[in-house]
């Protein structure tokens, strides 16, 4: 179990970004303070003030006891490793978050093309298939994913393209990544 509160703040999120988008853009910064290559990974987010009452020794373990300023309201906690191997949606599957938990989050490399190339893609290719057509596209983009939900229905993605590597050029939006926004919420359900 890992806190992020002792990652600064990516220097561009806004200070009027919401709870959910700043704990969004945290795990952006701490994922890519890791470099790339590297599996994906789950995130608890809890609500810190919550944390800091009911669990202090925790709190004080994970950072959380210094002053307030600057903090987020959420605190994403690094979970056990994802395991590889395993299809991403059928490990969610068997995930059940304890009341405690206010939301989740997980970063995820992929290869993304660009629109104009989604046109081309050859009709009737399994999943294998498809991907290894995508990897050998000469416009593919490697990006690195982030998506956050809250149990209310809340949600915030952030995406960081490989070429682009700087978190001021960090793309963010509740609707960039749907099916995998969709996946994290059913882990409430």
């Amino acid at each position: 179990m890992l806190s992020m509160s002792n990652v600064s703040p990516s220097p561009g999120t806004p200070m009027a970004a919401s709870p959910l988008t700043r704990a969004c853009l945290e795990i952006d910064e701490y994922a890519a303070g890791l470099g790339w290559d590297k599996p994906a990974r789950l995130f608890a987010l809890v609500d810190t003030a919550r944390l800091k009452k009911q669990e202090p020794r925790l709190a004080s373990q994970l950072g959380l006891d210094k002053d307030d300023a600057g903090q987020s309201s959420l605190t994403p906690i690094e979970q056990d490793t994802v395991p590889s191997g395993t299809p991403l949606d059928k490990f969610l599957g068997t995930i059940a978050w304890p009341d405690a938990v206010v939301g989740c989050a997980l970063t995820v490399e992929r290869l993304m093309l660009p629109p104009s190339a989604e046109a081309s893609v050859p009709e009737g290719l399994n999943d294998k298939q498809l991907s290894k057509w995508v990897a050998g596209h000469p416009e593919r983009q490697e990006v690195r994913i982030t998506v956050a939900v809250l149990r209310d229905g809340s949600r915030e993605s952030a995406v960081r393209l490989r070429e682009k590597d700087s978190s001021t050029e960090v793309l963010t939006g509740g609707g960039l990544v749907p099916g995998l926004a969709e996946a994290l919420a059913a882990t409430f359900a």
